[in-house]
This record gives C-alpha cells, structure tokens and sequence, in this order.
C-alpha cells in the first residue's frame, strides 16, 4: 500500500470515529431525557402579586404574517394593565403601514401596544431589542419571532416558575403550524422536535446548559443585564445570551408542555438560509465562549456538554469530508482485496445511522404519544435530508472559522399553514447561492459510486451511497427549482 493510500484510509476511519462521537452523544441525550424524568418542569402557580410583563415582536420585512402576530399577542390570557407591547419594526416595505395599522387598531381597545423605529437597522434583531428594552416597563421580557403564534396561556404557564429567584429565562416548546404541508415541512418538523424534546429536555432535566432560541420564551429583565446584555458580534444572539447568563449562575426551565405554535420555511433556500445563520452562529458563539466555559469552575458535566453543544456543526465539515472521501476508499480496499474490511465501516455507519433515528423516534413518540409509528415513513427523509445540509452547513461553519461576517438573513414567510396555501406567488424569497450546483456534482459523485460498487459487487456500503446520493441531490434540485421559479416571479412583481 502506497504512502497515499494509507493516508486516505487512515483519514476515512478517523474522520468516521469522529462522527460515530457525534453519535453517540445522541444516545446519551436520549438516556439523559428518561433518566431524568422526575425533573420534568411541572406547573408552578403565578405569584399572588401579577408582575409587570414587556413582549417585544422584533420585525423586519414580514407583511405576511405579522397582523397574525400581533393579533395572537394581544389574546395572551393577562391583565392589560400589567402588559406592554412592543412592535419593534426595522422594516422598509409594507409592513411598517401594517403593523402601525394593528397597533392603532389595539391601541384603541385599550391594549398599552407601542410601535417602535429605528433610524439605522444597527445589529439587527439583536440591537431591536436592545433598544426596545432601554425603554420597556416590564419586570420580565416575552419575546416572539413575526412566524410564531403566541398561546394565550403562555404567561399564566410560565411567570409562575420566576418565584425562584435563581431563574433567568423560561422556554416553551415550539409547535408547527404547516407541518402536513410537505415532505420538506415534515422533515423539519421531525429535527426541531428533536431538538426541543430530547436535547432541551435531556439538558434541562439533568441540570446541563441549554439555550434559549430566539423566540416564544420569557426572560427576566435583571438576568439580561447581568449577563452583558444583547450583542450582536455573533448571528446567533439568543445562544450567545444564554450562555453568558447560565455562566453567571441563572438558571433556565424548558417547560415541554407548552407549545406555541410557528410556521416552518417551505421553500429549500429559505430552510438552507436559516440553516446557515444557526450553524454559523454557533460556531462564533463556540469561539467566543467555549474557551471561557473550559477554563470556568464549572461541573465537568456541564463542559463536556456545553463542548458537544456548541461544536455540534462541526459534523457538517466532516461529512463532506467523508463524502470524497467513501469512493477512494472503498477502491482501495477493493483493488488490494481488502474487502473484508468494510465489516469495519458499515458497523460504523449502521451504528451512526441507528443513533439518528433512534434519537427522532423517540422523540416523535413523545409528542405524538401512540401513533408515534405513523412517523417512521419520514426517516429515510430526515437523513437525507441531514446530509444535503452538509455543504450549506459546512459552508457556515467554514466562514466563522475565519472570522468572516455576514448579515443577519432574515427566513422569508408567507404565512402557509395548510394544504391549499401557495407561496409560490407571494413576494419574498430565500437567498440563492453556489451551493446548489456544490450539490449537484456531489449527487453525480455519489452516482458513479453506487455504479462502481454495483458493477462490483460490493453490497454493503450501498444503502449508504444512495442514502448521500438521494440527500445531494434533493437539496440541489429543490433549490435550484424553487428558486428559479421564484426569481422569475419576483422579477415580474418589482418590473
């Protein structure tokens, strides 16, 4: 064997073991989520004195779906002279006659609602709401994102676990409006669902760090500014403050059984889009904080999980490593009759297929309780899926590595929640880039494999080709088509 080739196979199993880690840690989320059932936030009552509560609705560019906003908001179950509303709106289209419209419409029902501008959309969401803070009047901050949908008994769930004066920031679980409406909507439906279940319960309940995400959460004003306040030197300022404030001694409650319910992208590009703000982001919070986290007096646990967190988005860059990398090894080892150590990597990667889905089944039990099995048929999908995300991901996590910055993208939404809504004519539309055609030659890459191996005989490693060949491929042709078609319309619109 060559100096080369020993150095391709030695690169391929070791990138594999890394990624078998990454695995790992999924089931170890899982046994911390049922170890620690007894911890399971239950209901606290509101205290006998109803805090004054602040609920910011940062806004840019969301004519679509912010009178659905804000009309949610003002049926939150509490009295109105302890809420105050805030729209703070950075938009330049019209969306800013709407939103003035709905705050003058609740304003008149006796609803204390301020819209709020800025001259300069300095920092983005994060100085919104900075600057919307400087002059709010509540105790405690409830905050929602333009797709969300505020439940009414949202403050009634949670106001009551801030008797502790230890807790600085209370999160609910996010619900799907449109989850039915496609495959893509569907696949999303079953990661974030991951997310909050297993990794927020699992973290939560076992007393790890775990982050607030944005939206559909309530904060304490005092914990925000013990913590450094809002900053805006990373893309993702939700997980940067959460951080900062857990490491400050705050301590945080995801109350599952609540849900508010949000609108899920259902345009490819609108989903990479978001996709890359959020591993970008926490690659900047990871060089920002993980180093002071490591040398903090914290428990080990909390480090070593704060480690795996925060680095999660690094697996993107090894997958597309490991992608160049399968067929040159997998030749290898057939040209020198090793095939025999295959027996080697596909345990490896039934082993990491496994953790997958293992870790989504048993989140999707949890919320869908008996009839969890109805939603096996979409796990194929969830992780092809998974790897098409690879090259958008690893691009994000490439960028924050070199420090290179990029502004805050907004995920465009058009306020699809069935079937029979079409966004197709609606106005805003994800950013197009070169990943795509990334894609592309990636799927045709794993195309000549599964032919070579095919022709070859060599069986094992198949369901895996055509596992990565499938995920390449749908992400190009979703966004090349859906992007396409959408330009042609924008165009028209802005002729």
């Amino acid at each position: 064997m060559s100096p080369l080739e020993s150095a391709v196979l030695g690169l391929y199993f070791l990138t594999l073991v890394i990624l078998a880690v990454f695995g790992l840690h999924r089931y170890i989320m899982v046994y911390l989520y049922f170890r620690n059932g007894g911890r399971r936030a239950r209901p606290v009552p509101l205290p006998d004195r109803l805090p004054r509560v602040t609920v910011q609705l940062p806004l840019y560019n969301e004519m679509y779906v912010v009178d659905r906003l804000i009309d949610s908001v003002t049926r939150i179950r509490y009295p109105k002279d302890r809420l105050e509303i805030q729209v703070l709106d950075d938009s330049t289209d019209e969306t800013c006659a709407i939103a003035q419209a709905a705050v003058e419409r609740h304003r008149a029902h006796g609803f204390d609602i301020h819209y709020v501008r800025r001259d300069e959309r300095r920092g983005f969401k994060a100085g919104a709401l900075d600057d919307g803070l400087k002059a709010a009047t509540g105790e405690f901050v409830l905050i929602f994102d333009a797709d969300f949908v505020a439940p009414p008994e949202i403050l009634e769930a949670t106001l009551g676990h801030f008797t502790d004066p230890d807790v600085g920031m209370v999160q609910v679980r996010w619900g799907h409006i449109n989850r039915d409406y496609s495959l893509l909507t569907q696949v999303q439906s079953v990661l974030l669902d991951g997310h909050f279940i297993l990794e927020h319960g699992g973290r939560n309940r076992s007393g790890r760090f775990f982050n607030f995400n944005g939206t559909a959460g309530v904060w304490r004003r005092q914990a925000i500014a013990d913590a450094g306040g809002w900053q805006h030197d990373t893309l993702t300022e939700d997980l940067d403050l959460s951080y900062r404030a857990q490491m400050r001694g705050w301590r945080f409650v995801f109350v599952q059984d609540v849900v508010c319910p949000a609108e899920i992208p259902v345009e490819m590009n609108a989903f990479k889009s978001q996709q890359h703000r959020w591993a970008k982001g926490c690659i900047q919070v990871c060089r920002k904080l993980l180093p002071r986290i490591l040398a903090s007096r914290l428990a080990l646990a909390i480090k070593v999980e704060a480690a795996f967190h925060l680095t999660a988005n690094f697996a993107y860059p090894l997958m597309i490593l490991l992608s160049l990398l399968m067929f040159p090894a997998m030749v290898i080892r057939y040209n020198m009759g090793w095939y025999e150590m295959m027996v080697v990597d596909v345990p490896l990667f039934i082993g990491a297929t496994l953790s997958v889905c293992s870790f989504y089944l048993m989140s999707q039990r949890e919320v869908f309780g008996e009839d969890w099995r109805s939603r096996v048929k979409y796990l194929p999908a969830v992780l092809a899926v998974g790897i098409g995300l690879s090259v958008n991901n690893a691009k994000a996590v490439l960028e924050a590595l070199l420090g290179l910055d990029s502004e805050f993208t907004r995920t465009p939404k058009y306020r699809v929640e069935g079937a029979g809504d079409d966004w197709k004519q609606k106005r805003y539309r994800g950013t197009p880039s070169l990943v795509p055609f990334v894609e592309l030659m990636l799927g045709a890459y794993f195309s000549l494999m599964a032919y070579y191996a095919a022709s070859n005989a060599i069986l094992g490693p198949l369901p895996f080709i055509f596992l990565f060949q499938a995920g390449f491929l749908y992400a190009a042709m979703m966004s090349l088509f859906q992007g396409v078609g959408k330009l042609d319309l924008v165009r028209e619109q802005e002729a």
